[in-house]
């Protein structure tokens, strides 16, 4: 370990007073329905990721930016329909 205080977790009393892990845990549950309705975006950018990185060639940042981005609209929308 490196020299110095080692890392410490926040103790609860001063984290519970804004709330942050009852919201943080409302994230979380909804993240599985909203993957789930995506689905194909997921899959196709999955796809697109895998035969970029596949063979001598290296990925390359922004190669599958269409479908990541296609991606990331599905998930926003469905994160705001999902229900609290």
């Amino acid at each position: 370990m490196a020299a110095g205080r080692a890392w410490r977790r926040p103790c609860a009393e001063a984290m519970a007073g804004s709330g942050v892990w009852l919201r943080a845990r409302a994230r979380l549950r909804r993240f599985p329905a909203a993957l789930a309705a995506c689905g194909d975006q997921a899959a196709a950018y999955g796809r697109c990721v895998a035969l970029a990185a596949g063979g001598a060639a290296e990925l390359r940042r922004d190669s599958c930016l269409r479908e990541f981005q296609a991606l990331r609209e599905c998930f926003a929308r469905a994160a705001k329909a999902t229900p609290t």
